[in-house]
């Protein structure tokens, strides 16, 4: 079985905005949701900027005496699955039974561990939570979210670091593809911006130390110096394209290629080569080719992972080349991350949506803050002001610690 796969709603909890409409417009104008930390004393810490959320209300999606039992991490993926799902209407149409989650998350309830760790150290073990196991598993934002909408189908919390995202995204288009669902909410959510996550990151010297907000998360630019961490949650619903039509859905665009690899070479570093990072890449393209897209003559975005940090930019662009090549000269890339900072978990679905808006708008969002071309960086990053130009394709890409490669292609729906 090889059916067509559509998007019918959106969802994002994100440092630019906690709707789908804020976020968009904020990033396609070049606003920066990157500034100093707001939600605790970084006196201590080297980095003192992050890209926090700070327009996201829980009661708005979560009744009261639900939070308390809950992460953060859990509510900001409750909150875009919310929205998606209002904005597709498919629960009113759908078997529970072919209703699925594929909700993943990088890190996981790391505020509750940190929490339930100082009361262990201060107050001892009676006064643990009974809720510190649920809360701070990782693949509680998926059950939750399938117990909200009776899901009954497939539930999938991928952890693949910063590619969960895309990986979500990507098997679930998959499994709606080939007849195992026919609609499933996926994307990715994190809350992990912490003095003790700020503290690791730094010492894995990953993050940046530049605690300007205007300088720090600056994609493919050659004083790039690591990343800005971020936070937030995207959630997409994929649907079968013949249930989508039949029930006269709102389709923002289709799902056509999937490719996953790993480099298996280092924990955090990507290939010199990038050699997965091609694959998935190329395989991404090929699904699509499969189904009858054509990359001859057509205009191409591509929405990089584009960290900021010296190794990722360099292998990503030559990933790009290599996976391309012939298509370079219609092809723009941009890093939204200079904006979000980079969201770990959840980057590779709020990208997804990005990618999905700039093929409906015809706009093509900027790399801001982007001053000095880096010879191993050569491509058009669309530096510091939007495009109007109308994409025929995306691509999406996502490279996670571990060695975690993804990428996810998508075409504007322009009916049978």
């Amino acid at each position: 079985m090889n059916r067509r796969v559509v998007i019918t709603g959106c969802g994002a909890v994100s440092p630019v905005g906690s709707t789908v409409e804020r976020f968009w417009e904020n990033l396609k104008n070049g606003r920066c949701g990157i500034d100093f930390i707001k939600k605790f004393d970084t006196t201590d810490l080297k980095v003192k900027i992050a890209g926090e959320v700070h327009d996201f209300e829980p009661l708005d999606y979560i009744k009261k005496n639900e939070i308390r039992k809950t992460d953060l991490f859990t509510q900001y993926g409750i909150g875009a699955a919310v929205q998606a799902m209002e904005d597709s209407g498919v629960q009113a149409y759908v078997d529970p039974t072919r209703l699925g989650v594929y909700m993943g998350s990088g890190i996981g309830g790391i505020h509750t561990f940190i929490d339930e760790c100082h009361k262990m150290d201060t107050k001892g073990p009676g006064r643990i939570s009974p809720f510190f196991i649920p809360m701070m598993i990782s693949n509680i934002a998926a059950g939750t979210i399938a117990i909200r909408y009776n899901a009954l189908g497939p539930c999938l919390p991928i952890v693949t670091a910063c590619a969960t995202g895309t990986h979500s995204i990507g098997e679930a288009f998959r499994s709606i593809k080939h007849g195992y669902a026919d609609a499933i909410i996926a994307g990715g959510t994190e809350a992990s911006i912490s003095p003790l996550s700020v503290a690791g990151f730094t010492n894995l010297t990953a993050l940046t130390t530049i605690n300007d907000p205007t300088r720090a998360s600056i994609p493919f630019d050659k004083n790039r110096s690591g990343f800005v961490m971020g936070e937030g949650a995207g959630a997409l619903v994929l649907e079968d394209l013949e249930s989508a039509l039949n029930r006269g859905a709102k389709i923002y665009g289709e799902v056509v290629g999937y490719g996953n690899t790993c480099d298996a070479y280092h924990i955090t570093a990507p290939h010199p080569d990038a050699i997965g990072g091609t694959r998935a890449i190329s395989l991404s393209m090929a699904e699509a080719v499969s189904s009858g897209i054509k990359f001859e003559q057509s205009q191409i975005y591509v929405n990089a992972h584009g960290t900021s940090t010296p190794l990722n930019d360099k292998s990503e662009t030559i990933a790009i080349k290599n996976a391309l090549g012939e298509h370079l000269n219609r092809t723009l890339v941009s890093s939204t991350k200079s904006m979000t900072g980079h969201m770990l978990g959840a980057a590779g679905a709020i990208e997804a949506i990005v990618s999905v808006m700039a093929l409906r708008d015809g706009i093509i969002p900027p790399t801001i803050g982007y001053q000095e071309a880096d010879p191993d960086c050569d491509l058009d990053y669309v530096p510091n002001e939007k495009r109007d130009v109308q994409s025929d394709i995306a691509l999406s890409i996502s490279l996670g610690f571990g060695g975690h490669n993804g990428c996810l292609a998508f075409v504007r729906y322009a009916g049978e």
